[in-house]
């Protein structure tokens, strides 16, 4: 069943031949409408755009971006040159917002045909950035030969280390490639005085792409942004203290039955292999690698080459009886 949030064109959408189970008319903030239906079950909400107060307003619909599965909404534009220009419709792809059209029957068509990235990608005007394909990114599973490598990472567990890692992954790496890392809507590279991590929002983050499409490497920390369409491969960090786990399952029972098949990490760890068994077991789930606590002011550890080129990127070489400097005083 599916929710209709209507304005100017209520009498077009009440004309589809689908099925609703709520629908609303008016002009509604975002978060009036996190109100009614974050709770809510439907297959599809298809939203007039001018029922989004302040919709021409980019920023608007990245806070509705933020708040809602976009892959379950459908807008239906209206014909104002604002939302209709190529800023504006590149933005929305920026944002993971591939259901739009100004078409009324093309809605019933995208709920049961749904746009992926390739089917909007030609209004996704980043300056010429070219998404590279996964044939373009691999040659006998290494990095950086051809194409680029974009790394995510996500928090599973609070605070369990993304930031950290990232930066550590980019002094490592940085020796064989030519990388970057970037935090999406973060502010907490700043405190590693290093150039070559930015922060950005999510709107900033295809400009990002753009000006650094000649780099072998990005490192992403993804935080709660929705780019995840942009990596080729995602890194799920889970500190697995008995205290963060626990509030992890208490926040989502089913936690472990969506990161099936994802790339887990557990990061500032102290669990041997033994444990990571047992973990493995209880959890139903495989760890990709075991990572304990990294001391941030070495720039060479064997561990983290190891798990580099457990990642493919095969021109890390392991090195011994190196140690980096105090970084903080740059």
């Amino acid at each position: 069943m599916n929710v209709i949030i209507s304005n100017k064109y209520q009498a077009l959408l009440a004309s589809l031949d689908i099925d609703v189970i709520k629908s609303i008319n008016g002009e509604f903030s975002v978060d009036e409408l996190v109100a009614q239906f974050s709770n809510f079950y439907y297959n599809k909400m298809i939203i007039d755009i001018t029922a989004i107060k302040g919709y021409q307003n980019i920023n608007v619909i990245q806070n509705l971006s933020v708040n809602f599965d976009m892959s379950k909404v459908i807008l239906l534009l209206d014909d104002s040159e604002r939302v209709n220009s190529p800023v504006y419709l590149s933005q929305l792809v920026s944002m993971g917002i591939y259901n739009f059209t100004s078409n009324v029957n093309v809605v019933k068509f995208l709920i049961d045909n749904p746009n992926t990235y390739k089917d909007v990608a030609s209004y996704h005007n980043i300056s010429g950035f070219k998404k590279p394909t996964l044939n373009e990114h691999s040659v006998d599973n290494t990095v950086g030969k051809i194409g680029q490598k974009i790394l995510g990472f996500r928090n599973v567990t609070e605070h369990a280390g993304a930031t950290t890692l990232i930066y550590l992954l980019k002094i490592h790496l940085e020796k064989y490639y030519k990388v970057k890392a970037v935090e999406i809507d973060g502010n907490d590279f700043t405190y590693f005085n290093d150039r070559d991590l930015e922060s950005v929002s999510t709107v900033e983050f295809g400009d990002f792409l753009a000006r650094n499409a000649t780099l072998d490497v990005i490192l992403v920390d993804l935080n709660e942004s929705n780019m995840t369409k942009f990596c080729d491969d995602i890194i799920y960090l889970i500190e697995p203290g008995r205290i963060q786990l626990n509030r992890l399952i208490r926040n989502d029972n089913n936690i472990f039955e969506e990161l099936k098949s994802k790339k887990i990490v557990l990061n500032r760890s102290v669990l041997s292999a033994k444990d990571v068994e047992d973990f493995e077991k209880e959890s139903g789930s495989k760890v990709f690698y075991n990572l304990p606590y990294l001391d941030d002011k070495l720039d060479n550890q064997a561990i983290i080459n190891d798990f580099l080129l457990n990642l493919g990127f095969s021109r890390v070489e392991e090195e011994k009886g190196k140690s980096g400097l105090f970084s903080v005083f740059k």
